[in-house]
């Protein structure tokens, strides 16, 4: 137990937390890829239920790596563009012992901010945060029953999920020093 109750403060202390960060990335780098972590500003949830029977919430949350949401003119109105990201669906244990599905989707502040001035705007990004779901995890929600829930910013434990983008120039060649046992790929 006590071994247990070291490893679980370790996981929460901000110090840990941001070596390991650190760490990856570094590692990462040296594939080629930059990394940068997500941490996600809570905004508000959606409560809806998954292929009817299963009952799942949306944390709608900010991060300002996301783009920021622009609007192009059209004819009879806007259309804009909401960049957004997606962490994978995760199942956690409420303090009854139920399991509950959670799903992170992060946009920029700004479209956190514009949610908040303007019902048509919020509508805008619920919709959005709801075919993101369905369309990335391939369930099910329950468009019709979903809600806002009032007085509630964020559901679970967060978690930063990882953007990947591969570095100019790709992943540096290993030295080859000819003492390699394996035959070159």
């Amino acid at each position: 137990r006590a071994l247990f109750a070291e490893f679980a403060a370790e996981l929460t202390d901000p110090e840990q937390r941001r070596l390991y960060e650190e760490e990856v990335a570094a590692l990462e780098r040296e594939r080629g890829v930059e990394v940068r972590f997500v941490h996600p500003t809570p905004g508000f949830v959606l409560r809806t239920s998954q292929e009817g029977s299963r009952r799942c919430y949306i944390n709608v949350c900010s991060n300002p790596l996301m783009g920021e949401p622009r609007a192009r003119a059209e004819r009879g109105g806007q259309r804009w563009e909401l960049p957004y990201s997606l962490a994978p669906g995760r199942e956690e244990l409420r303090p009854a012992g139920r399991r509950r599905l959670v799903y992170d989707v992060v946009f920029h502040p700004a479209a956190l901010r514009l949610a908040a001035r303007s019902a048509r705007f919020r509508r805008l990004l619920r919709d959005t945060a709801l075919e993101a779901v369905e369309s990335q995890c391939g369930v099910r929600l329950d468009r019709n029953n979903a809600a806002v829930l009032r007085g509630v910013s964020y559901k679970g434990i967060p978690q930063a999920p990882v953007i990947r983008s591969p570095l100019p120039g790709g992943a540096p060649k290993p030295p080859d020093d000819g003492e390699s046992p394996l035959p070159p790929f």
